[in-house]
């Protein structure tokens, strides 16, 4: 089975511009995390997927594999999609270039043991909300699922309200997931629906149109997605802390 993974890194960012290439003790962070995804023996290739000349020079300048795609995407998915079209693999596996701390052990939970059997396959990382003020943040999509592990809805809203009863342990979506080419071709295929506009979240076009979605529980890390400078510092004060060495 061939697993091919991608990095989507984008120059522009509502919340932080730039945000691949902010600097890490020295390495940008785009480089960090190609660092941490290279370190699985199950996959055949790690590729960064890119629209910015910036980024894709300095992916060139430390030996990244990288891949330009067309600028006219609006989802990381889609751009998955048409680096599908150029890897030939079995399955793809999707991770932010927003994680620089991410362990690849982590990675590597949602990789199938063999070549699932559905015709459509796409599943997701998920892990249980720690802090109570996770919930109420619009950042973390908060996600449940069936007794087949299948998602039912995701939501930047606390799902589901506690209105019986308190005692209920919340998830969180990781952006990590691993798709077929065919997944990789309905989404990309498939118009945005009414609840995916309303929330912002990709997942929903599979839940909106019936498509399983698999969600795969792992442990709670300190890997922490960078979403604003906030977060950068903190990850460069844990680097320090663990005297992690730059890539």
């Amino acid at each position: 089975m061939r697993v091919v993974a991608v990095i989507p890194a984008r120059y522009g960012s509502s919340r932080f511009e730039g945000k691949p290439l902010a600097d890490i003790a020295g390495a940008p962070m785009i480089a960090w995390v190609y660092q941490a995804v290279r370190r699985s023996t199950l996959l055949a290739d790690v590729v960064v997927a890119t629209d910015d000349e910036r980024i894709a020079k300095v992916c060139e300048a430390r030996g990244l594999n990288y891949v330009m795609t067309s600028s006219a995407h609006e989802t990381s998915t889609e751009r998955l999609n048409e680096v599908a079209a150029r890897f030939p693999a079995d399955l793809y596996l999707c991770v932010n270039g927003d994680e620089p701390l991410i362990d690849h052990r982590r990675l590597e939970a949602i990789i199938p043991a063999e070549l699932p059997a559905e015709e459509i396959y796409v599943a997701n990382l998920t892990c249980k909300i720690s802090k109570p003020a996770e919930v109420m943040d619009p950042t973390n999509i908060k996600v449940v699922w069936d007794a087949n592990h299948r998602a039912v809805f995701f939501s930047r809203s606390p799902i589901p309200f506690p209105k019986s009863s308190l005692s209920f342990d919340y998830y969180k979506h990781i952006g990590v997931l691993i798709y077929n080419k065919a997944a990789l071709n309905f989404f990309a295929t498939t118009r945005k629906g009414a609840i995916e506009q309303a929330e912002d979240i990709n997942e929903l076009r599979f839940v909106e149109n019936g498509v399983g979605l698999k969600m795969v529980v792992v442990e709670p890390s300190e890997a922490l997605s960078v979403d604003t400078p906030k977060d950068l510092e903190r990850v460069r004060e844990i680097v320090r802390e663990r005297k992690l060495q730059a890539p």
